[in-house]
């Protein structure tokens, strides 16, 4: 058996203390730019996505009890992403803004801090989670409709799979205040867990869930996954969702699986497919016994790339429909979920939270995870503009660059965000500089057309 190492995919940070945790967070907070004033072009293209699905929940609003008072659910969703995307010191500050110019599609009115503060608290969690599903299938066909390039593998997957879906779970971070019951407990308390489904070629999220419990295993989250996986999909996860009989239970469904393999799984070789100096390639049998084996035979992959080997697991068996290189090339994307949820904890904020009730943590979280959605739209749009593909572009610098575009449209320079962003991409630093050595260089395999 080769040597293997363990996979870098990316380098990974020691966690820091609950204290140092903290103070991280508040030192991140304290570096944000200002806050930009409004831009009616910016807002106008949050307004025309998210209000329709706004005012399509206000039925379940009524029939979920819920009375007319000044706090609607309209202006409530305005002042929640406002919040969010235009990155307020703190509710207070955001409330001052509501009383004196208003949010989005809210005209100016009068609240204090106070009362909203208890609504964040109290306002249901589940109406912004409908929002988001409302809007996530127009932004899949919006995606779906534009022309830009893929990467290679990417390319490859498209043709080959109905989708190709990564599954992942991240601890959210530590409340920096504590309200009702949790005021009274010791030490630092958790937000929660939450868990997404990604879609690789998109980057839009398929489904997200959220636990109270933060030391909840990401095992959990398999039988909502499950019920939402179809034939003909291949998922990408990594050893937190090693479960013999959750693979069992996909390749029966029909779908496809790619992971890594631990480096003390018992198994036996049944045959093997391939044996060269760089890649290693098994038909295996996973357990040391009956009680605690895979029912379906499993395939074991060995890639030795720069002078190191790495090892993954995948329930496609023939080599013609998902060769080695592919399985490589293909698992290193997983690293695509890491990366939406650093978008959403460190640029948009959730990082932070601004009440301590579970019910306004959720808030936070399906609005953060609406507003993901939306910038992941804006940055494909760039992406197209460009003809360049998604993973060329920094999110970060396409939210950054909203600012920008705001002061050249003040000065009359500019109208449309898109057209802006992209001439000015270099020097925004919206376009990534290409890294050597890096997990990218997978994507220019030579054989990515077929074995």
């Amino acid at each position: 058996m080769p040597q293997t190492h363990s996979e870098p995919e990316q380098p990974k940070k020691k966690k820091p203390s609950s204290v140092r945790h903290t103070r991280a967070i508040q030192r991140d907070r304290s570096k944000r730019p200002n806050t930009a004033p409004p831009d009616e072009v910016v807002e106008g293209r949050l307004d025309e996505l998210v209000s329709p699905a706004v005012y399509a929940q206000v039925d379940v609003y009524h029939a979920m009890g819920l009375r007319e008072r000044l706090l609607t659910l309209p202006i409530m969703v305005a002042f929640v992403l406002s919040l969010i995307w235009r990155q307020f010191g703190s509710v207070r500050e955001a409330v001052r803004v509501l009383n004196e110019e208003g949010l989005l599609w809210t005209d100016p009115i009068e609240v204090s801090h106070q009362a909203l503060s208890l609504r964040l608290r109290t306002f249901p969690a589940e109406l912004f989670e409908h929002i988001w599903r409302d809007i996530s299938p127009k932004l899949l066909e919006r995606w779906g409709h534009r022309q830009r390039p893929l990467a290679p593998v990417l390319q490859w997957a498209q043709a080959h799979f109905t989708a190709v879906l990564i599954l992942d779970g991240s601890t959210l971070d530590a409340l920096l205040h504590k309200v009702g019951l949790l005021r009274e407990s010791e030490g630092t308390v958790l937000a929660g867990r939450m868990a997404a489904l990604l879609d690789l070629l998109s980057r839009l999220p398929r489904e997200i869930w959220y636990e109270e419990d933060e030391q909840a295993h990401d095992q959990r989250f398999w039988e909502r996954a499950l019920a939402t996986l179809t034939a003909g999909t291949l998922l990408i996860f990594d050893l937190g969702f090693l479960n013999y009989p959750i693979f069992d239970q996909l390749t029966e469904q029909g779908v496809s699986l790619l992971t890594r393999i631990k480096k003390n799984t018992a198994y036996h070789v049944d045959q093997v497919l391939q044996g060269s100096a760089t890649i290693h390639d098994q038909i295996i049998r996973l357990g040391s016994s009956k009680a605690s084996s895979c029912t379906h035979p499993m395939r074991l992959v060995e890639v030795q790339y720069h002078g190191m080997w790495y090892r993954y697991l995948t329930n496609v068996l023939d080599p013609q429909v998902l060769p080695a290189t592919h399985v490589m090339a293909l698992y290193w994307q997983r690293w695509r979920v890491e990366d939406a949820f650093n978008v959403i904890k460190r640029l948009l904020g959730l990082a932070y939270f601004w009440v301590g009730s579970i019910n306004g943590i959720m808030v936070q979280v399906w609005a953060t995870w609406l507003l993901y959605a939306v910038l992941v739209d804006l940055t494909d749009a760039v992406a197209e503009e460009l003809h360049r593909p998604f993973s060329a572009l920094s999110m970060e610098m396409v939210f950054r660059g909203l600012y920008h575009f705001t002061q050249a449209h003040q000065r009359g320079q500019a109208d449309d965000p898109v057209a802006y962003l992209a001439a000015k991409a270099k020097r925004l630093e919206i376009l990534k500089q290409r890294r050597t050595n890096s997990p990218n260089d997978l994507l220019n395999l030579t054989n990515l057309s077929g074995p």
